[in-house]
């Protein structure tokens, strides 16, 4: 097949980027001819909560990689959808996340499909998004009424799509593939002696951007425990604020965690993510709400037990006991299973766990099931629901 991908690639930098390239060497994998056309403007300065938005590493020499979509630029919009449309592969794949994202997205959507031959289907992160804003109804249903199918990372964006009224067209979940991209496991040791950090001590790791409704305010407060005050363990905050870090400053000094933390508060490259990882006892995702995580596929990746709370979809990748705790996000709660973790001494069970669960997280599972719904949508004149 004819493969186009639309979404966030090199040279812009996070979570989406090293999806949809990990997603273009599946495809590749596979045999099709695949590209990606990503933003040359993913965002104006002034709606970026971070440092920058673009990769100071070195871009991917295997992909093809065109930047040319601008999302404040409806010029540019028109440009890419006729030019695809004209090139008619057979399939083009939008990743959608955000409904700022919804004109441009849904504007190429619907001029690639003018041409009666290509079929459209987006990856859906969310269509209910985390953090709310007015306009956000009419932007997500314009873009996901131009699609063909959708493809799912959880169950409850599934149900979203339904309850949004777009359950009829072809819709399949499957879960977040691995992120196997961030090089080899490493030991513990190794990990720690790369990071600096002392052996004598344990570590719990929250990773990724900070953002409000990712709960580290919830994990400072349960860092606070006695019983873990007790334990010769620290917190690593291993990611860049995406949002004002006072607040948790503020926490940090009320409950005395100064030296309890472990700060690296930058954006963390790539080839650094398998030293905190694997410098790690446990990964912890104290969500408020939620989706799916690439956090927990990183970390399964590296074959890491996981804490993560009872939102969305995070419970669904992670069986309670099997592969570390599925819990309600409070901060006791989480306390409590953090005491269990070294108190039943649960690593060495729990990463077990993990290698078994593992196996199911593989990038041709999602290639199957894009192509799966592209088929639907093809030979089903009417829409219909994949089970």
């Amino acid at each position: 097949m004819r493969i186009v991908i639309i979404g966030p690639a090199y040279p812009l930098r996070g979570g989406l980027a090293t999806y949809n390239e990990r997603l273009a060497r599946a495809f590749k994998e596979a045999g099709d001819e695949v590209r990606i056309v990503t933003f040359s403007l993913q965002y104006p300065d002034f709606l970026f909560p971070g440092q920058t938005q673009f990769s100071t590493e070195a871009g991917p020499a295997d992909l093809d990689i065109d930047v040319s979509l601008n999302s404040v630029n409806p010029l540019s919009w028109w440009r890419v959808g006729r030019r695809l449309r004209a090139e008619r592969p057979d399939m083009v794949v939008f990743r959608f996340w955000l409904p700022f994202m919804g004109p441009a997205l849904g504007t190429v959507a619907r001029l690639v499909r003018g041409n009666g031959h290509t079929r459209v289907v987006a990856i859906t992160d969310n269509v209910i998004p985390h953090e709310k804003r007015p306009g956000d109804g009419p932007l997500t249903r314009y873009f996901l009424s131009a699609c063909d199918g959708f493809v799912t990372m959880s169950r409850s964006v599934l149900s979203d799509l339904q309850r949004l009224g777009f359950g009829r067209k072809p819709a399949l979940y499957r879960p977040h593939p691995l992120y196997d991209n961030f090089g080899p496991i490493k030991s513990k040791q190794e990990a720690l002696s790369a990071l600096k950090l002392p052996a004598t001590t344990r570590y719990l790791l929250f990773f990724g951007f900070i953002r409000a409704y990712k709960g580290l305010d919830i994990m400072l407060e349960a860092f606070a425990d006695e019983r873990i005050v007790a334990l010769p363990v620290k917190l690593i905050i291993a990611g860049e604020f995406y949002e004002d870090a006072a607040p948790y400053e503020v926490l940090i000094k009320r409950y005395n965690l100064e030296t309890r933390i472990v700060r690296a508060t930058d954006f963390i490259p790539n080839e650094k993510v398998v030293d905190y990882f694997c410098a790690s006892d446990l990964i912890v995702q104290p969500y408020k709400n939620a989706t799916q995580s690439g956090v927990s596929q990183i970390a399964y990746h590296f074959e890491r037990p996981m804490l993560v709370t009872d939102v969305g979809g995070l419970a669904e990748l992670i069986p309670n006991g099997v592969v570390g705790y599925v819990v309600p996000p409070t901060a006791k709660a989480i306390a409590d299973a953090v005491v269990d973790f070294y108190a039943q001494q649960r690593e060495s069970a729990f990463t077990a766990g993990v290698r078994e669960q593992k196996k199911q997280f593989s990038w041709p599972i999602m290639v199957a099931a894009l192509k799966q719904v592209a088929g639907a949508a093809i030979e089903q004149p009417k829409p219909v629901e994949l089970k």
